[in-house]
């Protein structure tokens, strides 16, 4: 491959966290491009050895990212591994990023991972099907396609297979769309948060 024909890398000294093995590592990113970046990180840190952790990531080498210094977001692909010393260096490709400069904006209560899975929610009696737009340890946000006239602070049942979820949870909020149908916020009720796996908190520092 021609270097010119390369993304311009950054070199920068910034640190974020990945998601590997229902664990939250802290990584040191070394450089930075429109496409990826090159990272390393410890693994020390993990309950894994370097030798798990590598078959982890040739098993399931999508996960999530969060770049709190860079305001990023989302799910990269690791592409290259190299267990350097007692470092394991990381070569990623963003999949899906959200960027937001605004550092207000951009500060949700915990990490919203998006998804896209059916599951289904009761109100006034009647069972409706949802699709989620994106899951956190925190709540959902969803899509059904009728328009449902309720209001925020309902609570209500509902069963998300995809993350074998089930029980209470509250509307935080709900907007009508122009073709009929409806979008929510939802708050989990009396559920643990360690019981929520494969979903990172990835939560800012106040």
């Amino acid at each position: 491959m021609n270097d010119e024909k390369r993304p311009y890398r950054k070199n920068m000294t910034a640190h974020g966290l990945i998601f590997l093995g229902e664990e939250e590592l802290q990584i040191a990113v070394k450089n930075l491009s429109i496409t990826g970046l090159f990272a390393e990180f410890n693994p020390k840190a993990s309950s894994y050895t370097p030798q798990q952790l590598l078959l982890i990531i040739k098993e399931s080498p999508i996960i999530d990212i969060y770049l709190a210094e860079m305001h990023m977001m989302g799910t990269a692909e690791i592409v290259r591994t190299d267990l350097v010393d007692d470092h394991i260096e990381l070569a990623l490709e963003f999949r899906d990023i959200t960027h937001n400069i605004d550092n207000k904006i951009f500060k949700p209560k915990a990490y919203r991972k998006n998804m896209t899975a059916p599951g289904q929610i009761i109100f006034n009696d009647i069972k409706y099907q949802f699709f989620t737009k994106n899951v956190s340890v925190d709540g959902l946000m969803i899509s059904l396609k009728e328009h449902i006239d309720i209001m925020a602070g309902t609570v209500t049942i509902f069963d998300f297979h995809r993350l074998k979820l089930r029980g209470e949870i509250q509307v935080a909020w709900i907007e009508h769309l122009n073709d009929g149908s409806t979008l929510m916020g939802l708050y989990y009720i009396n559920m643990k948060k360690d019981s929520i796996t494969s979903i990172p908190r990835f939560v800012a520092p106040t």
